[in-house]
């Protein structure tokens, strides 16, 4: 009997033994089970597995971490990669479908293992067969994906571990780290098409009943540019023709942006001047703004010259016209009307921020 099957053997019988017999709850000796999980988006990674801990012995190309594929003498798997980790499958799921080595895998949850080469890649292998002892049952016919990987040389880890790096807003690295060697994982989340699936669920029930949702899924849909002519149709829905619509400065503006972004640039603008006539002061005060970042000056000085006729006085419409002024270089008009937002600002921290602007139009700086 090989020793991988005496070792089995030993430790099932002494679990059913200790189950049997059990009054109290009582830990593992050897290889504590964990778990770990990372949102992603609306996705959450979650990873199931046991530590074991190099504890001075010999760890890859040996029992504990062999290489390739092997008959382990238990099971009714032939050829078996390693388990990356100890005692039952180490476990990953996924809330929803993510992408990995390029493919798509399904949302659910995956037996995790490891085909370990000597000085060389791996592979990653994530099996449907989630519910096994280790990877004794290994049938490859029940892959879901293999994803060859380049292992890492790290300072020593003396117990296994998983944990989640390079997290940005649609990838991570999940990487399984003991003794010396770290097998890194990247993971990908389709953030905005699952943010969008979700959104389109939801206006089929009673979300869908109110106006912010339909603008809210437009928006998203503008701010990662993807299916902008659906989002159209959304946003279409919050201004007019149902139930819950009203038309705001907020929607048109929307709906203006998205024509932009679908080269409809006439159409935009007929929208900006209907939406210009609902917009508060901060509102077209924020819009000059975002003209001046566009580069339209000119049409932005237009924008804080309406804002202080129909809003004479009021705050911010003097900082909104030294803004349009210095846009265009002139800095001692800029300058007049900086000194009376000076005297209506509204606290101590615009005041502020007026005065530091002073400071740079006395020394011919530009203020946006």
């Amino acid at each position: 009997m090989s020793k991988i099957v005496t070792h089995l053997v030993i430790g099932l019988t002494l679990l059913l033994i200790g189950s049997a017999q059990a009054q109290i709850q009582t830990p593992r000796a050897a290889s504590p089970q964990a778990s770990l999980s990372q949102t992603i988006g609306l996705t959450e990674i979650h990873v199931d597995y046991s530590r074991p801990s190099v504890r001075g012995r010999e760890i890859y190309g040996t029992p504990l971490a062999h290489y390739g594929f092997q008959n382990l003498g238990f099971g009714t798997s032939k050829a078996a990669p390693w388990r990356a980790g100890a005692n039952e499958n180490t476990k990953i799921s996924f809330t929803h479908d993510v992408i990995i080595g390029g493919g798509v895998v399904p949302a659910g949850t995956y037996g995790y293992f490891i085909a370990l080469e000597e000085n060389g890649p791996a592979t990653i292998i994530l099996s449907s067969n989630s519910s096994a002892w280790g990877s004794f049952f290994y049938d490859p016919s029940e892959d879901i994906a293999q994803i060859r990987i380049t292992p890492e040389t790290i300072a020593h880890q003396e117990t296994l571990a998983f944990e989640f790096s390079d997290i940005t807003a649609n990838s991570t690295v999940l990487s399984l780290k003991w003794e010396k060697m770290a097998f890194p994982l990247k993971i990908e989340v389709p953030v905005a098409d699952i943010v969008l699936a979700e959104a389109r669920k939801a206006m089929q029930d009673q979300p869908g009943f109110n106006r912010q949702t339909w603008e809210q899924a437009a928006g998203y849909a503008l701010q990662n540019n993807t299916d902008l002519e659906e989002a159209l149709g959304w946003i279409d829905n919050a201004i007019a023709g149902k139930f819950y619509s009203q038309k705001t400065y907020a929607n048109l503006q929307i709906k203006a942006q998205l024509l932009t972004a679908l080269g409809r640039g006439a159409e935009a603008e007929a929208i900006m001047a209907d939406a210009l006539d609902l917009a508060t002061v901060l509102e077209m005060h924020q819009y000059g703004r975002q003209l001046i970042a566009a580069g339209q000056v000119e049409k932005a000085l237009e924008v804080f010259k309406r804002n202080a006729k129909e809003n004479p006085n009021t705050w911010p419409v003097h900082y909104g016209l030294a803004r349009g002024y210095s846009a265009q270089g002139d800095y001692k008009q800029a300058a007049k009307h900086l000194e009376k937002a000076l005297a209506n600002a509204p606290n101590d921290a615009s005041r502020g921020r007026v005065a530091a602007n002073l400071e740079k139009l006395k020394n011919n700086q530009d203020i946006n």
